[in-house]
C-alpha cells in the first residue's frame, strides 16, 4: 500500500516554500505588509528605473545630491548615537530614582511622538535663533545654531530621543537589583558592575532604539525644513531635496534620490541589526 501525503497545500504555495504545517494566520499580516510596505517600495524603484542606468547614475551622484546624502546620514548617525547615550541615562534615572514631577517628565518624553513636526520646527527655530533664549547665548561667540547644520542636528535629536528611552526603559525595569548586589559582594566596582553586568542585557535594546531613532531622523522633514536654511552644500538634507524636485515637477529625479535614500538607509539598518544580533550573542 502506498502512503499518501496529508499535505494539502496548493502547488503554487509549495513553490514559495509554504507547507500546510505553517499556520494560515500568516496570510493576513503578509498581505498587509505587501500592500503597505513592499508594493509602494517596488513602485518607487520601478519609477526610478524609468530614467535608465546612465541618467539614474547622473541624478543619484550629482554634487547637490551627494552633499544632501552627506548631511542627512552623517547628522542622523551622530544624533542617533548621542541619543543612545543620553536616552540610556534618561531611562536609567526614570527607572532607578524617585524625584518630584517624575511622572510628568516621563510623559513628556513621548511629546515628540505627538507634537506635529512643523510645530516642533517652529519651536526650535524660535528658541535656537540668534534672538532666541538659547541661540542668543551662542551668538556673541559667533556660533549660529538655527538655519545651519546645527539646526538640523537639534531637530533630529528632538524627534529621535523617545525611541531610545522607550526601548531601554522596559529592559531596565526587568533587571533584578540582586544581580548588582551580587556583583558588589564579589568585589566589583560600580563601573565594573555597569560595564560587565548591566550593559550586556541593555545593549540590544539600546541598539534597537538607536536604529529606530536613526530611521526617524533620516526621514524627518517637517521640523528640519523650518529650523534649517535648506541651502545646498550647507544644510540641505535629502528629504527636502526630494520635495524640491517635486515642486519642480521633476518626479523621476525625486524618485531616483528617494530610491538611493531607501537603499542607503536599508544598508545602515541591516548593519545596526547585525550589531544588535552580535550584542545578543556575545553580550
Amino acid at each position: 500500500m502506498t502512503a499518501t501525503s496529508s499535505d494539502s497545500t496548493p502547488t503554487w504555495l509549495k513553490w514559495l516554500g509554504v507547507t500546510a504545517r505553517l499556520p494560515w494566520i500568516w496570510i493576513l499580516p503578509t498581505a498587509y505588509l505587501f500592500f503597505m510596505l513592499f508594493l509602494p517600495t517596488v513602485a518607487l524603484l520601478l519609477k526610478a528605473s524609468t530614467e535608465g542606468p546612465a541618467r539614474f547614475w547622473s541624478i543619484a551622484t550629482s554634487p547637490i545630491a551627494l552633499d544632501a546624502y552627506r548631511v542627512t546620514f552623517s547628522t542622523a548617525l551622530v544624533t542617533a548615537f548621542i541619543n543612545g547615550v543620553f536616552g540610556l541615562l534618561i531611562a536609567w534615572v526614570l527607572v532607578r530614582y524617585e524625584f518630584p514631577f517624575k511622572k510628568i517628565i516621563d510623559a513628556a518624553v513621548d511629546l515628540p511622538f505627538a507634537l506635529p513636526t512643523s510645530v516642533a520646527g517652529l519651536t526650535l527655530a524660535t528658541v535656537y535663533s540668534e534672538n532666541g533664549w538659547i541661540g542668543s547665548l551662542f551668538a556673541p561667540l559667533g556660533i549660529k545654531l538655527a538655519f545651519t547644520q546645527w539646526g538640523v542636528a537639534i531637530a533630529m535629536l528632538l524627534i529621535s530621543l523617545p525611541f531610545v528611552v522607550r526601548t531601554v526603559q522596559p529592559v531596565l525595569t526587568d533587571l533584578e537589583r540582586e544581580i548588582e548586589e551580587a556583583a558588589w559582594c564579589l568585589g566589583a566596582s560600580k563601573f565594573q558592575t555597569f560595564w560587565r553586568v548591566l550593559l550586556p542585557p541593555i545593549m540590544p535594546a539600546a541598539l534597537t532604539g538607536i536604529a529606530l531613532g536613526f530611521s526617524r531622523a533620516v526621514g524627518e522633514y517637517g521640523s528640519v525644513v523650518i529650523v534649517s536654511s535648506n541651502t545646498p552644500y550647507k544644510d540641505l538634507i535629502a528629504p527636502v531635496l526630494v520635495f524640491q524636485r517635486l515642486e519642480q515637477y521633476d518626479y523621476s529625479g525625486a524618485t531616483v534620490i528617494g530610491a538611493v535614500l531607501l537603499g542607503i538607509s536599508l544598508a545602515l539598518l541591516v548593519l545596526i541589526n547585525l550589531l544588535q544580533a552580535w550584542g545578543r550573542r556575545y553580550g
